[in-house]
This record gives structure tokens, C-alpha cells and sequence, in this order.
């Protein structure tokens, strides 16, 4: 404390006590009580009472309103913690009981009584925290209202930085990145990107100037809205057909002919093996990508795959919506099979196939260069996979179940 403290035994008059004041009030924010917060400033504990509740005008003092008003019943709601909820968090905690056990008595999730913990707890000049449930809920309230200043407003430190920068033509990210390296010590210096776009695009938070984004390389003054379904970009430059107008034949596996297909990647995305699996025998083919998984490699990989496949086997591709399936219509053009994709998120469209992949991860583990197999060694692979007897077949081995088909 930047002040000394009073010898109460002694008249010293009137004087001005703003510093004794801010230093009480941040006492009673950390959680101490009135009567502790005035004895360690040093001053009366009616002074303190005054100061935190308000008083009334008498003769010539005038009325003082209370410094933090109580907030109004409806600033609890279902979202946030209540009083009572933070009154039944510290008395469990203090009966040692899990953050997990808290939660589950509150119907909440322990992520949020840990939250909770961490934001509202006080610790004393020891190092040590508890948890004090008022003081915990003043803090809470004190920081609801919005809208709430902006880092950068609050720093013009920060806001030069970042104005300088942004003449020089320097990207967002790229000045949160200097900002690091310069300020590696002072947290206050570091911003990521989006709080910059934020200040730049939202003119009523006032902390950039709007001229500014002309020097980014975009040169909008706004933010491009992306949510509308109308202004989204397609996925391919050809229209794709959705799993929804697959013939129902594929849907029952009572037809064979139907495939899956994704890819398994390698190490750092910088390799990959692609996958077929046939739906009704779950027989496994595999593409043979040494040189990376582009759209025109992906397509020439399937085109040769394929073909070794008689008339009766090429009937429809299942595929999910990855980039590499950026030239599916060439494919179906040159192989007369059509693709359908999969809905986003949804990988058990493609059950056969995925259960699959899992398989052939015990072969091409993740994180390992998978450019390094020969197609013998896919081969390999696949002869096994296929060799080996399945619960789903009644026990028959996906080769087996595929001669059938064909001798028929």
C-alpha cells in the first residue's frame, strides 16, 4: 500500500482518504470482510460500512449513494451461477468433496464449476486461494455488463503498434506474431488476429479507424458475410450428387457393385493411400498414390483401380466431401460410375469404409510416411485383409463371397 497507515490513538483531524478507499474496496473485492478490510487499511469499520452501503444526508454531509449497488433478481438466469449455487460450491469445497460431485449435485457441467473456481477465487498474499462465494458473486456481476472495452482501445501502446503496422501493408496475423516476439513478457501487448479484424470492422467499439482497412489485402471496409447459404462458395467446381438420390439398392447391400472409398492419410498430411471397399462383400482394393493425393492423381489412381473391375461390379462410388474428389465428374466420364457424397460430418454414411480404415491402420500406422509402400506392398495388404474370415459374412472371407459373384 502506497500510503501509512493511521495511529487511531491520535487526533489527527480531517483528511482525505481516497487512497485508504480504493485500497478497501479492493480488499473487499479479494473476499475479506468488512471489519478485516477496514483493520488492515486502518480505518473505522462504520467508515467502511459507509462506504460500501451509502449514507443518508444529515445536517450539512449529503446523502452518498452505495458504491455497488445490488444487481436486480433478473441478472441470474439459467445460464449463469446463482448466489445459492456459489454458497453450496464453497461449502462442498470445504468439505473436500470433487469438482465432479459438485457438478453433478448442481446439474451442472464440471467444466463450469472449474471455471469458476479459477475466475472467482481469492488468494491471499500467502499464495494460498479459497473460494468466498459473495465475493465471488460481486466479481461475477461486475463483469456481465456489455459492451465491454476493447483490448486495444484500453492499450494506445498497443493501438500504435498495430496502426504503424497496418500502413506498412503487415497482415493481422503477422503483426500478433511481432507482437509476441517483441513483448514476450507483457501479456497485455498480445492480441490474436481476430481482435484486430474485430476492431477494425465493428466502428462502434471506436478503436481503429475505418480508413485502415483499405490497407489490408482484401481492401474491404466491411467483413464478407459467409453464414447465408446463398453466399457460400460450392464445394466443387462440378455440382455434386448427394448420398439422399443413391439408388436403394446400394442402401440394402442386396446388390453388389456399390463402393466406398476416402483415404488414409500420412504423416503431416504429406501422404496418403486411398481406399475401395465393396459394400455387400467388403472386399478392399487400394490406391497406390506415391506422389500426393491431388484431385488429378486421386482421379487417374481410381480411373486404373477400377477398370480391372468387370461390368457388373461398376455400379455407383460413395465418397465423403474432401478435396481431393475435386475432379469427380471426369472420373464418372471416363468410368461410367456415378459419385455420391457423403453429408458433412456424417462418416457413418460410409460405415463399410471406415470400419475399414480402421483396419488398415494396423498395417500403415498414423504418423508414418505411407509414400514409403510399393503397390506390392498394397497388395499385400489387401490380399490379406480380403483373406481374412468376417463375422458380418457369416464367417466367409470377403474373397470368397466376391468369386461367388463373379462365377455367378
Amino acid at each position: 500500500m502506497d500510503f501509512e497507515i493511521r495511529d487511531r490513538t491520535v487526533n489527527q483531524g480531517r483528511r482525505s482518504l481516497s487512497a485508504e478507499r480504493a485500497a478497501y474496496f479492493l480488499l473487499v473485492q479479494q473476499g475479506f470482510s468488512n471489519y478485516e478490510a477496514c483493520r488492515i487499511v486502518g480505518i473505522n469499520p462504520k467508515t467502511g460500512r459507509r462506504w460500501r452501503n451509502g449514507r443518508n444526508a444529515s445536517g450539512g454531509t449529503g446523502a452518498a449513494p452505495p458504491v455497488r449497488p445490488v444487481a436486480p433478481a433478473s441478472a441470474s438466469c439459467g445460464r449463469y451461477l446463482r448466489e445459492e449455487e456459489r454458497i453450496h460450491i464453497a461449502d462442498r469445497l470445504r468439505e473436500r468433496a470433487s469438482i465432479r460431485t459438485i457438478a453433478s449435485e448442481l446439474n451442472r457441467s464440471p467444466s463450469t464449476i472449474s471455471r469458476e473456481i479459477q475466475r472467482n477465487r481469492t488468494i491471499d498474499p500467502r499464495g494460498k486461494w479459497h473460494y468466498r462465494p459473495h465475493a465471488a458473486q460481486s466479481r461475477a456481476i461486475a463483469r456481465r455488463p456489455r459492451p465491454k472495452p476493447g483490448k486495444i482501445g484500453l492499450n494506445p501502446e498497443l493501438r500504435d503498434f498495430i496502426r504503424d503496422h497496418l500502413e506498412r501493408r503487415w497482415s493481422p496475423e503477422q503483426i500478433c506474431q511481432a507482437l509476441r516476439a517483441r513483448f514476450p513478457d507483457r501479456p497485455e501487448m498480445h492480441v490474436v488476429h481476430e481482435t484486430v479484424y474485430q476492431a477494425l470492422y465493428v466502428q462502434s467499439r471506436g478503436e481503429l479507424r475505418r480508413d485502415l482497412a483499405r490497407d489490408l489485402r482484401t481492401g474491404r471496409a466491411r467483413r464478407k458475410p459467409r453464414r447465408q447459404a446463398q453466399q457460400r462458395q460450392p464445394r466443387y467446381r462440378d455440382p455434386m450428387v448427394m448420398i439422399s438420390e443413391r439408388p436403394a439398392e446400394a442402401e440394402d447391400r442386396a446388390v453388389p457393385g456399390h463402393w466406398e472409398g476416402d483415404l488414409i492419410i500420412g504423416k503431416d498430411g504429406a501422404s496418403a493411400i486411398g481406399t475401395l471397399v465393396e459394400r455387400s462383400t467388403r472386399y478392399v482394393m487400394l490406391l497406390h498414390l506415391p506422389h500426393g493425393r491431388g484431385t488429378e492423381l486421386v482421379r487417374d489412381a481410381l480411373v486404373e483401380t477400377v477398370q480391372t473391375l468387370p461390368a457388373h461390379l461398376k455400379r455407383s462410388l460413395t465418397w465423403d466431401q474432401g478435396s481431393e474428389m475435386g475432379r469427380h465428374r471426369e472420373f464418372t466420364l471416363a468410368t461410367d460410375i456415378p459419385v455420391y457424397f457423403c453429408d458433412p460430418a456424417s462418416p457413418w454414411q460410409r460405415g463399410s469404409n471406415e470400419n475399414t480404415n480402421g483396419l488398415l491402420r494396423q498395417y500403415f500406422p498414423k504418423g508414418t510416411d505411407l509414400s514409403a509402400h510399393t503397390r506390392e506392398d498394397l497388395d499385400t495388404v489387401a490380399a490379406e485383409l480380403n483373406g481374412r474370415p468376417r463375422k458380418t459374412l457369416g464367417w466367409e472371407t470377403p474373397a470368397e463371397r466376391l468369386l461367388k459373384l463373379l462365377a455367378a
